[in-house]
């Protein structure tokens, strides 16, 4: 039983879970225990190939790292295997839905776990909504081979002006705007509709989508990798400089871009981190876990860098400003591969859509767990009688993916996203040092090397490219934190089930949300 703390703010800010506690809530979860470790390393799969190779790796090469973005992938990978070695330990340690929301609340205490909630949604939800953007350029780009186009207007962010090779399309001498992006829209709602039906029919559609996705991958590189080394004489001039010389504006080419474009892709690297959010859906998670977790990243980070080499050499690193830069990039084969092209862009919509269902599935176990604790309005807690799944905060999961996807553009999301990524993942590595003081002597399934050198390290590199960001990105992140801890002192600290002395496995009062029912062991 969670007990009060001494009075005072900072004693209140620090109450933390036991690890008991945790246990027993894992213990008492309504939620399927039907995932096993494929299905794990799939999850991690669905999500990280997609979000990088498929979307932000054009503008990151085209205005930031030019040819040497595979730089910024290897030190993006390394900073994320970083953080991947402590989530590992700590999904191993306490294998519960949450993910680094419960590894906070456990050994920081609740106040660093509000503030981990409030990361997650722009680690999850504007990821999501990033990736959307992309899914509608590949769909705009797939259906214009076949003759059917959508009207411009409709496949972009609110109010920017329609571009061609970056310049202003132009009507009557007055630039084309955008109204909202429909494509993106429509797949945020097709994905939550399928979360809404049941986790365990979404890790199957999942399944099928990766095995579909590497496989049209695997024809990319293996295709593209034919034609450059076949023309390699002439598309060599394409890495000529391989890192441009810098602007000397911030962000822009040489080392200094190198680093900001690490900043951009670093987000295309959550999907191990997605893995840890299903702790109360896997079958072994101590054993399973750090399989999915680590297992996901090395597969990734090698088809990545494979991907970069092959999509700077086929066109030059200029042309890639687009949301679908593995389109130009198979394009540039010529007509007698168009068909070819068109299967790449078809896998790249498949593959995305595998992205935005994990995305959307890990930020609704985060809103779950947060409502179970009492941090957020018990209704989101609620699960249905039939699916078993939190359907309501899906559903509201679809509505902010869906209406940012809609209206934003792709660059803003991701640099939001980019840097929600970081701290959170700067706050789980500290999550792991803090643990290993207080609780020396509990049971770890997998255990951090080096430690405490290597947590160290993946905290220093995190808020190290925080700092490369855009300095609007930046105070925009500010203000969003600022409104997060108000928002805790209104609402969150007060309805604390833990302050008030409240197991998790209790049942809430009647009427504040259906109860479930409960599976048997």
């Amino acid at each position: 039983m969670a007990t009060r703390p001494a009075p005072g703010l900072f004693a209140r800010m620090a109450l933390r879970k036991t690890v008991e506690q945790v246990q027993r809530e894992t213990e008492s979860s309504e939620l399927k225990r039907t995932l096993g470790p494929w299905n794990l390393l799939f999850l991690g799969i669905g999500c990280i190939i997609g979000a990088g190779i498929f979307v932000r790796t054009g503008s990151a090469a085209s205005l930031h790292a030019g040819p040497a973005v595979l730089l910024s992938f290897l030190i993006a990978g390394v900073v994320c295997a970083l953080a991947g070695l402590c989530y590992a330990e700590l999904s191993s340690t306490l294998p519960v839905s949450g993910s680094a929301y419960t590894y906070s609340y456990t050994t920081i205490g609740e106040f660093a776990a509000w503030i981990m909630g409030a990361l997650l949604l722009l680690e999850y939800g504007l990821a999501a909504s990033v990736v959307a953007v992309g899914w509608g350029g590949y769909v705009v780009s797939l259906l214009s081979d076949f003759g059917m186009v959508i009207p411009v207007a409709l496949t972009g962010p609110t109010g920017h002006h329609v571009q061609e090779a970056g310049v202003d399309v132009l009507v009557n001498g007055a630039p084309v705007t955008y109204l909202f992006n429909l494509p993106a829209f429509l797949i945020c709602a097709a994905m939550t509709a399928l979360l809404v039906v049941g986790v365990s029919e979404s890790a199957k559609v999942n399944n099928v989508i990766v095995a579909i996705k590497v496989t049209v991958i695997t024809a990319f590189i293996l295709i593209c990798g034919g034609y450059v080394i076949a023309h390699i004489g002439t598309l060599k001039a394409n890495w000529s400089p391989f890192i441009p010389p810098a602007t000397g504006a911030k962000g822009e080419f040489g080392w200094g871009g190198i680093l900001r474009a690490a900043s951009i892709v670093f987000f295309a690297y959550i999907g191990f981190e997605a893995v840890s959010t299903a702790g109360q859906e896997a079958k072994n998670p101590k054993k399973d876990m750090p399989i999915g977790l680590l297992g996901s990243l090395a597969v990734c980070t090698l088809i990545y860098i494979l991907v970069s080499i092959v999509m700077t050499l086929i066109v030059n690193y200029k042309t890639l400003n687009v949301p679908d830069p593995v389109a130009v990039a198979v394009d540039a084969l010529g007509p007698q591969w168009a068909w070819f092209a068109k299967l790449v862009k078809a896998g790249a919509i498949v593959g995305l859509t595998s992205v935005v269902l994990v995305l959307m599935y890990g930020q609704t176990r985060i809103f779950y767990t947060m409502a179970r604790d009492g941090l957020l309005p018990r209704v989101f807690a609620t699960v249905h009688a039939k699916f078993k799944t939190p359907w309501v905060n899906t559903l509201l999961v679809g509505l902010i993916t869906a209406v940012a996807a809609a209206f934003f553009d792709i660059n803003t999301l991701g640099d939001m996203t980019s840097v929600g990524t970081l701290a959170a993942f700067a706050i789980v590595c500290l999550s792991v040092i803090w643990l290993r003081r207080t609780h020396p002597d509990i049971p770890r399934g997998f255990t951090v090397p080096l430690f405490p050198v290597l947590p160290a390290l993946g905290i220093v590199a995190c808020i190290a490219l925080i700092f490369t960001v855009e300095t609007r990105v930046l105070v925009f992140f500010g203000w969003y934190t600022v409104g997060a801890v108000i928002l805790y002192f209104v609402y969150g600290m007060h309805n604390s089930r833990l302050y008030k002395g409240l197991d998790e496995i209790e049942a809430a009062p009647m009427g504040e949300y259906v109860a479930p029912i409960r599976q048997q062991p």
